[in-house]
């Protein structure tokens, strides 16, 4: 799930990366991190996706 702890923490070792670079343990923990927000996020697109109903056009 996304919360804000987790998009802080992303966006912290973020900067860091373009400004002095990543520890092998913070590269390790940034790749984890990404993969949780991108299947939250792929997993809110389906649920989307998922409610979307068809109709005909009734003319």
């Amino acid at each position: 799930m996304i919360d804000q702890q987790l998009i802080n923490r992303i966006n912290e070792l973020a900067r860091k990366k373009k400004t002095v670079g990543l520890t092998e343990l913070e590269r390790k923990e940034q790749q984890k991190l990404y993969k949780v927000y991108l299947g939250a996020i792929r997993g809110q697109v389906k649920q989307q996706l998922s409610n979307i109903r068809f109709v005909e056009d009734q003319q």
